[in-house]
């Protein structure tokens, strides 16, 4: 490998090494759990591709899983009442 070559990789590395992930530690989806009771086909739980709905019978709204959001906007387009806020 030439010393160019070297020097740019090792250069990205540490680069690389600076890049730094932090979860968030709250929801920035919020779907209006009043709209979601009155929804029929609840379709924001079957278009998101990540699977972050689901329907809680017992509990009667909405759960959302955050962590997988895509951030797709499929689940805003879906919802038939234009009720879930990011």
């Amino acid at each position: 490998m030439s010393e160019t070559k070297k020097l740019i990789s090792e250069h990205i590395d540490d680069k690389l090494f600076t890049v730094k992930y932090k979860p968030a530690e709250s929801s920035h989806l919020q779907p209006n759990q009043e709209d979601c009771v009155k929804c029929q086909d609840k379709a924001c739980t079957f278009v998101c591709p990540a699977n972050v709905y689901s329907w809680d019978e017992e509990q009667n709204k909405t759960l959302v899983g955050f962590e997988n959001c895509l951030e797709c906007g499929a689940c805003r387009i879906a919802c038939s009442f234009q009720s879930l806020s990011w």
